[in-house]
């Protein structure tokens, strides 16, 4: 087993991709504190890991609040003596197109996925480089937050703004022998689950049976077991050397994705007024970038009514 003897907090691990990122990192021989809001599904997903033959811990609090992120680390350090690991999972979602949305509806899921990843990584960074643990931050990220997509104005927000925060938390905690990473899961979830494109992929799932070759291969779209790899893989000696990255995993596929880069320079002697903008641009940019996910036909076997 490759992680034991560490210690893993993972928030938003009651039940989802959450879980299965607790379930492997128990698998793999790490001590894990569970987080959720709610009790009864925090408790089910200890004993999940308990039936296994792993060891977990759970922690009922909402992340967000700097509260809460102290608790889950001094939880880690009370119950099983030290924390090496850290997965930002937690989140929620609210979505409506941009004239929709209210102030609320932002908030919340900035407070939730944004800050909670900022107040539970400073925790964990902060005991980390103190008891010179060469640790593990892992964080979600999203499609969405790489692409954008309709009516998720606080979720891309969010989720972009996490892997700035990696890239930054990469630099900072090189020197102590701290990686920090974020992960770009594509699997079925409760929010998938609604989606009529994926209807055949989450059918199948449900059924216990194999999903067809289509999503898992040409989507990169698969399960929560799926991502689960990936993750363990992060926390463990083997990755030491990878940082500041945004990994996509899903289905049958891992992806690597770029860091922001201009795609098109051009100069102009003078500087790009108005005008020269108006007749050149097109010229200077040579096309534009796409925005959004763009899905391929379903097979026709695969549509559902």
């Amino acid at each position: 087993m490759s992680l034991e003897g560490r210690v893993a907090v993972v928030t938003g691990s009651g039940r989802g991709l959450g879980l299965a990122y607790a379930q492997e990192l128990a698998r793999q021989g790490a001590a894990v504190v569970v987080n959720d809001v709610d009790e009864a599904t925090a408790a089910e997903a200890v004993a999940s890991i308990e039936s296994a033959g792993g060891r977990a811990v759970a922690v009922v609090a909402p992340v967000g609040p700097t509260e809460t992120a102290q608790r889950l680390v001094q939880t880690a350090v009370d119950t099983y003596g030290r924390l090496d690991i850290l997965v930002t999972n937690a989140g929620v979602l609210r979505d409506t197109v941009l004239w929709k949305m209210s102030d609320d509806d932002f908030d919340t899921v900035i407070n939730v996925h944004l800050r909670g990843t900022f107040t539970c990584v400073r925790e964990a960074a902060t005991y980390m480089r103190a008891n010179e643990i060469p640790g593990r931050i892992i964080c979600i990220g999203s499609p969405t937050g790489q692409r954008g997509n309709f009516g998720q104005t606080n979720y891309a927000a969010a989720k972009a703004g996490i892997v700035g925060m990696v890239r930054t938390w990469a630099l900072e905690l090189k020197k102590a022998g701290i990686t920090a990473n974020a992960v770009i899961p594509v699997a079925a979830t409760a929010m998938t689950a609604t989606v009529p494109y994926f209807a055949a992929a989450v059918e199948a799932d449900e059924k216990g049976e194999p999903m067809p070759a289509f999503f898992r291969h040409d989507l990169g779209f698969g399960t929560s077991d799926d991502v689960a790899g990936l993750i363990a893989y992060l926390a463990s000696d083997a990755a030491a050397a990878v940082t500041g990255q945004a990994i996509g995993i899903g289905g049958d596929r891992l992806q690597l994705w770029s860091h922001p880069e201009p795609v098109a320079t051009a100069y102009r002697e003078g500087g790009w007024t108005h005008d020269a903008l108006q007749t050149g641009f097109d010229d200077a940019v040579g096309g534009l970038q796409s925005v959004g996910e763009k899905f391929p036909p379903l097979p026709e076997e695969l549509q559902r009514p």
